[in-house]
């Protein structure tokens, strides 16, 4: 039975990229994918792409694909990402350009567009799953609409002899099914084919997560070697059957429970996992350890999809001001409090409008909430005063106020930092899959 080779180079926009190499050298792969689009990194993207009409898509795209695509010319591996994010021409233009300065040729470039909906949306129907809302009553600036594209367009790419696929947003999954479906010919409906091929997908999109990333906790769940983590790989049989593993001699364990954690990572209802391929089911989902860092995923299966799309859109929320200023020794809560009142009383007095606060005492009250033991043995907190405003101008002045207790506030503070920043925020819909029509072009080295 013929059985393919997957691997997977990112988990996230910002993921190293030396376990990618090593996939891409000692993995033995048939296709190498790169998942880098979390849900605000495309809005993100978008405010990038209006700066600059050449930006949008991932920024480590070039370094990334400088260390792997001789690599992965010479093995006959190809490649699948979306780090076109929200701009996939300029990213297969750029990849273009790379694989020329390298010298390689003979290679066959896919860029996969069509996400993005903006246009699309029509704002007095369009309802957001969050509030019930209109987007026209929902009324915030609108900076990005994307939908959830399935693996339709990444299999014909590969139809067409793509070496590399480059998309926009693509549920995640979907990236790893396309390979599946067009090695082993499977058929857009055979459910239970879909469903364990979404399955492996979900099993690795998260990269290190499967093989200990993400699941250390030291002297409950250990890892070896965590520093030189592997990423994951998946041994696909025909009937959608995996084995997760990682290349031999990389850091990182790849067992029941990490596979286990990663099966159950961000899934509502395992029976019910929603994807504009399929509906996954894993609740028939077996997992076995076969060997050293080697587990068997058999029993998944799925059902018919929706007809609609998953859509996020992203917006401009607000603005977020933070200060932060460190106290230590005797007295240092005590200090640290004051310091967090000194803020909140400025921002009054000089008319600072915030519509929300959040003031925290690092190391003692900042995660778990309030602290009602005894505070005296305390040797050191970090006051962090945040708060959420209308304006920039208003969000800057909380780190002003902060820096400010450096001569106007208590004792001792040191080492101040403070930021402002917009806030893009994420709301979604679900748009007919009928208005959206993917494209693909082909580009030739």
């Amino acid at each position: 039975m013929k059985t393919l080779r997957i691997g997977t180079g990112a988990g996230f926009a910002g993921d190293r990229i030396e376990p990618a190499v090593e996939l891409a050298q000692n993995g033995n792969l048939d296709y190498l994918v790169f998942e880098c689009l979390a849900e605000r990194t495309i809005a993100l993207a978008q405010q990038a792409r209006m700066a600059d009409p050449d930006a949008g898509y991932d920024p480590l795209l070039e370094r990334r694909m400088r260390a792997v695509l001789p690599i992965c010319h010479h093995n006959k591996t190809r490649i699948i990402s979306n780090m076109g994010a929200a701009n996939p021409v300029m990213a297969g233009q750029r990849t273009l350009e790379i694989a020329r300065e390298l010298g390689l040729t003979g290679l066959s470039i896919a860029v996969v567009c069509g996400d993005d909906v903006h246009d699309q949306l029509n704002p007095n129907t369009f309802t957001l799953m969050e509030t019930g809302e209109t987007l026209a009553q929902f009324n915030k600036p609108v900076i990005s609409a994307n939908a959830y594209l399935g693996a339709g367009p990444i299999v014909e790419a590969l139809v067409q002899g793509a070496d590399i696929v480059l998309t926009g947003r693509v549920a995640d999954p979907a990236m790893f099914l396309a390979p599946q479906i067009y090695e082993f010919g499977w058929s857009m409906d055979d459910w239970q084919k879909l469903g364990r091929g979404t399955l492996v997908g979900h099993l690795l999109e998260c990269g290190g997560q499967i093989t200990g990333g993400y699941f250390a906790d030291p002297g409950v769940k250990d890892v070896p070697d965590i520093a030189r983590l592997g990423f994951p790989l998946a041994e696909v049989s025909e009937n959608g059957d995996a084995i997760i593993t990682k290349t031999p001699g990389t850091g990182g364990i790849v067992s029941v429970a990490t596979c286990s954690e990663q099966l159950l990572y961000e899934v509502h209802n395992p029976a019910s996992y929603l994807q504009p391929d399929v509906i996954a089911d894993f609740s028939g989902v077996h997992i076995q350890q076969v060997g050293p860092d080697r587990v068997a995923i058999t029993g998944g299966s799925g059902h018919a999809r929706t007809s609609t799309l998953k859509v996020s859109v992203g917006y401009v929320d607000s603005f977020i001001g933070e200060g932060q200023i460190s106290y230590a020794g005797a007295g240092c809560v005590a200090r640290g409090r004051l310091a967090l009142d000194i803020v909140r009383e400025r921002l009054n007095i000089t008319n600072v409008t915030c519509q929300e606060i959040r003031c925290d005492l690092i190391g003692l009250d900042a995660v778990l909430g309030a602290f009602e033991g005894d505070t005296t043995r305390i040797p050191e907190i970090r006051a962090r005063f945040t708060a959420r405003t209308a304006s920039l101008a208003d969000a800057r002045r909380i780190g002003e106020e902060v820096e400010s207790l450096y001569l106007n506030g208590p004792a001792a503070g040191g080492g101040v930092t403070r930021s402002a920043r917009q806030i893009v925020g994420i709301v979604s819909g679900l748009l007919d899959e009928t208005l959206i029509t993917p494209t693909l072009t082909m580009l030739e080295v």
